[in-house]
This record gives structure tokens, sequence and C-alpha cells, in this order.
């Protein structure tokens, strides 16, 4: 069973990072979607507010699962017995600290590969730090992220997890 994990803090989920899990789930048997727990940044969802919004935006499906994690991502990886690492490039400025951060994390477990999915052309400048921008100045952001998202921003209904 070839299992990856698609590790990010996710603040908020973009379409963007939503592309990205869909086929990761086309290629491995079992995603799990890492949300990270960075206790030296303040982000601007809280954590279960994240893993809901990915929940809710990604339904039930059978081989992606969504979870937290601290530490160190190649730790939370060889725990979920993962052969692969997947993340996401938007642009050629992303490729540097990304094949950085693969090497570093070879050297620390060379049984996990790190495999470099495109976004979709049409997410490949969407950010969740421009959605947020975007958002906090009134623009609209329903072509960038999930509807819960967008209610989320929004201040709007309450919600909670089916």
């Amino acid at each position: 069973m070839k299992i990856a994990v698609y590790p990010g803090s996710f603040d908020p989920v973009t379409n963007g990072h939503i592309d990205i899990i869909e086929r990761a789930a086309k290629i491995f048997k079992v995603v799990y979607v890492a949300v990270l727990k960075n206790t030296d940044k303040e982000p601007h969802f809280s954590l279960k507010d994240r893993i809901l919004m990915l929940k809710k935006s990604l339904g039930s499906r059978k081989n992606i699962r969504i979870e937290s994690f601290e530490g160190l991502l190649v730790d939370y990886a060889a725990r979920k017995k993962a052969h692969a690492i997947i993340r996401g490039l938007r642009a050629v400025s992303d490729f540097d600290y990304e094949f950085q951060m693969a090497l570093t994390n070879a050297q620390m477990n060379r049984d996990i590969e790190t495999v470099f999915l495109m976004t979709g052309h049409k997410y490949s400048y969407l950010s969740s730090s421009l959605v947020l921008q975007i958002s906090s100045l009134g623009g609209d952001v329903s072509r960038f992220v999930p509807k819960i998202v967008r209610e989320k921003l929004a201040g709007g209904r309450k919600w909670k997890e089916s």
C-alpha cells in the first residue's frame, strides 16, 4: 500500500490545495492531509477550523485522511508509514525552498521520497496569504476557495462538523 502525506498550514485551504489533494489521491492509496500545528506562528484560523474546512471541502473520500501534526514532518510521515511527501509547486520561485526541504528530509529519512506536483495553471498564482488579503479588503474570493472558506471568511452562518 502506497501512502503519502500532504502537509501544510491550510490557513485557509484554497482551491489550489484541493487540486493537489485530489490529484494525489488518484496516485496514492492513502493521502494524509497533515495540518501543521505551528506554535511559532499565529494562524488566521484555529487548528480546529482549518481541519473542519478541509473536511467540509473534501467530503468523505475513503482514501483521504485529515489530521493535525506538530514536530518534524519526516517523523510524522514515518509514523504513518508513508512512502512519499507531496509538495505542490506553483512557480519556479517555490522550487528553491521546496528543493532544499526535500533534500533535508531525505537526509533525515531516506525511505520517504518527496513528490512534487505542479499546481494546475488556473491556480498557479494562488496562495492562502493572497486570499486573506483580498478578503480583508472586501474582495470576492469565491473563485479561489471552497464555499465553506468563503462563509468562514465572511463570518457567515455558524457551521459544525457533519
